[in-house]
């Protein structure tokens, strides 16, 4: 460790009102870029967190080393690392097109909570190292992840009479590499009989030509119709 820190790392008023500021300034620095992306979960946010992640690791340090009371140091904050995973919850929604967004700016609150318990254990060196690991991950790794092209998975609604009929439209999708992400079936009674209908979600692994896809499926024995929702 260094030793520039050594006088900070106890819990003088000076030590205390440091870590206080560079939670602050941590928080801010994350947040900001977040805010910057117009995130859901802003600087003010980042810097809540980290605050409050800080003063629970120095009240655990508190309660032990002044106030000399027989408990764990670190029990408060694992209550803190806990919290955050609701906090971070409310930042994830699922898009209109089923996309998962808001999954790195909770991980980014989650990792900023546990940066304020570094500090406030005197942690300093792991906490700067922390925060530039942060920031890199979120602005050189997002411009990289922007130039790595991700086919996006499509659904597929199929009409059928038997329920083996289904069978060979999984397995037409099967042996042309495509994943199946999701799977609902569906029974519709008429006057005619019974029918079937399947809503498929389906991953490519390359490039797939879908409407010749639907138009092969639709040709199969036994199906009804299929298109692309």
């Amino acid at each position: 460790m260094l030793t520039i820190f050594d006088p900070l790392r106890g819990m003088e008023f000076g030590a205390v009102l440091l870590r206080m500021v560079c939670a602050f300034l941590c928080g801010l620095a994350i947040g900001l870029e977040r805010s910057y992306h117009n995130k859901p979960a802003g600087f003010r946010t980042h810097i809540l967190v980290c605050l409050g992640a800080c003063i629970a690791s120095m009240t655990g340090i508190y309660l032990y080393t002044v106030m000399h009371i027989p408990a764990d140091p670190s029990r408060i904050g694992t209550q803190v690392i806990a919290g955050l995973g609701f906090i971070g919850a409310g930042t994830i929604v699922v898009t209109h097109k089923k996309q998962v967004s808001g999954l790195t700016t909770a991980a980014g609150m989650w990792t900023c909570g546990i940066i304020g318990l570094a500090i406030g254990a005197g942690f300093y060196e792991g906490a700067l190292i922390a925060l530039i690991l942060v920031l890199l991950t979120e602005t050189v790794m997002n411009t990289l992840r922007s130039k790595i092209s991700v086919i996006p998975a499509f659904e597929l609604a199929v009409s059928y009479y038997e329920r083996t009929d289904l069978d060979q439209v999984l397995r037409f999708c099967k042996d042309r590499k495509l994943r199946i992400t999701n799977l609902q079936i569906f029974n519709t009674a008429s006057e005619t009989g019974s029918t079937y209908s399947a809503l498929i979600r389906l991953r490519p692994g390359t490039e797939c030509d879908v409407p010749s896809l639907v138009q092969a499926i639709e040709s199969m024995a036994g199906i009804i119709s299929c298109q692309r929702t």
